[in-house]
């Protein structure tokens, strides 16, 4: 929260200070233009948009535009349009009017009652507060959503005290007129009702609100953003044409263009600690499978691709791996822990009700038999790249002497060293890690390898009682 000790608390101090009014859009645009000539980062956190996404909200930024976020789920909209709030004042003035929820302009009041306090008080008897930028950011999900959520409503209960109905003090605000001189944003702007649409049509166009017929107008000062999933909004009669022709830019998100951004964005939002008392090293194919499982499902012909993949999707795949090496860890007393394949097994808890099937296109198989299926894929595709294939031979070798090699998330890390004593040099090549110098990472290889050669049809699998027997 900001300090908001020693600024100007009257009207008079605040003249005298040299503050000047300006537009919210004037604002930020001003923030915005001082944070990109010293050369300031505009938005942390925000990873693989740099060359698409940001440079069009730089620009629709520069032009005053409101905002229309276009993308599927898990694409940071919600993000980026909190994001902005960055670029407002630390805090504005406001008159400090008892019961009034707008925010004033105190040169430029909007309401009756700011009018007449600016009119007939002395300037020296005017309050000021201060209105920190984190509070002048207000978002609302449209399903369910209300003309009188966002615009007002004819307060009953004032009209029971006598308040005349046509009068200003007989309003109940919505959420756009308390966000005067801020940023308002709606979420799935396709599921609004037409009413509501035409509300925000009404004030994206002449920057006033009307409530119920009444001659009661507010020239809105407010940055309006919006969010919606392309297979909605392009959707004959979800907005309407006036509506989408009001919103001055159009910003098309996207998923991760390759893979090792998606495991950058994947680690940044999955805030691991991975250190501490039992720690966790994660080998570079278990966060490329991790990662490759999303974006297999993202082109499956059994997901419904209308909804999308989210990023979230692989955050919490990742966590429910990482946790179920540290389990293993903490039971048997391995450290580092080291995720396995077998591991992978216990993602349909944070993966199931995540994906949508296409009911056409899984011919009725569960989402659990469709996650199987994405799975074996991101697998497959992660070890064809990873092994150089002319070391499969002599990989897939160790198994064509009859060596049999159970593998299981609950096993300890020796029982894979037992069983294969010599790890072959394809191995050292293939891989980031050394499998040779740690049990628990030859363990995760191990799975790793006999993985893949059965996801290639090399060697045969097993399972019994939740462990898996991998043999020529």
């Amino acid at each position: 929260m900001s300090d908001l000790r020693g600024r100007p608390r009257t009207l008079r101090e605040l003249r005298a200070s040299g503050w000047q009014s300006r537009s919210v859009k004037q604002e930020i645009r001003d923030n915005f233009v001082r944070m990109l000539r010293d050369g300031e980062e505009l938005f942390p956190g925000i990873i693989g948009y740099e060359n698409t996404v940001i440079p069009e909200i730089n620009l629709a930024i520069l032009a005053g535009h409101d905002m229309l976020f276009l993308g599927e789920k898990g694409q940071a909209k919600s993000r980026l349009m909190r994001s902005l709030v960055r670029f407002l004042d630390e805090a504005t003035p406001y008159l400090d009017l008892p019961g009034c929820p707008v925010h004033e302009d105190p040169y430029h009041p909007i309401t009756r009652a700011g009018k007449r306090l600016v009119a007939e008080m002395p300037e020296d008897q005017i309050p000021i507060a201060w209105w920190p930028r984190e509070q002048r950011y207000a978002e609302r999900l449209a399903p369910g959503t209300k003309f009188a959520d966002i615009i007002g409503e004819i307060d009953p209960a004032k009209l029971a005290l006598g308040t005349s109905m046509s009068a200003e003090e007989a309003l109940h605000f919505g959420l756009i007129p308390r966000m005067h001189r801020g940023i308002f944003a709606m979420n799935e702007v396709p599921e609004l009702d037409e009413l509501v649409q035409v509300g925000l049509f009404n004030i994206l166009e002449e920057r006033d609100v009307q409530i119920r017929g009444y001659p009661i107008q507010f020239d809105i000062d407010v940055l309006i953003l919006f969010s919606a999933n392309p297979s909605t909004y392009n959707r004959s009669g979800k907005v309407i044409p006036q509506l989408k022709d009001r919103i001055g830019s159009l910003i098309q998100t996207h998923y991760p263009l390759d893979r090792s951004i998606g495991i950058e964005i994947m680690e940044q939002e999955a805030g691991i600690d991975l250190g501490g008392e039992y720690p966790v090293l994660v080998p570079p194919f278990m966060k490329e499978i991790v990662e490759q499982i999303s974006i297999c499902a993202r082109k499956s012909k059994y997901v419904d691709q209308q909804s999308g993949v989210s990023a979230r999707f692989s955050i919490a795949n990742y966590r429910t791996m990482v946790a179920s090496a540290r389990h293993r860890g903490i039971r048997l007393g391995e450290k580092p822990a080291v995720p396995r394949i077998s591991d992978l097994a216990h993602i349909y808890s944070s993966s199931l009700g995540k994906l949508e099937l296409d009911l056409m296109g899984s011919h009725q198989m569960s989402e659990r038999q469709v996650l199987e299926a994405i799975v074996a894929e991101a697998i497959k595709i992660v070890f064809e790249e990873y092994v150089d294939k002319h070391g499969l031979d002599e990989i897939a070798d160790v198994f064509s002497k009859g060596v049999k090699i159970e593998v299981g998330d609950t096993l300890p890390s020796s029982h894979y060293a037992e069983r294969l004593k010599r790890v072959p040099k394809a191995w050292e090549k293939a891989f980031e890690v050394n499998p040779s110098s740690n049990d628990a990472v030859r363990a995760s290889c191990v799975e790793f390898v006999l993985a893949g050669l059965y996801a290639s049809d090399r060697i045969s699998r097993s399972q019994k009682h939740g462990r898996i027997t991998y043999q020529l």
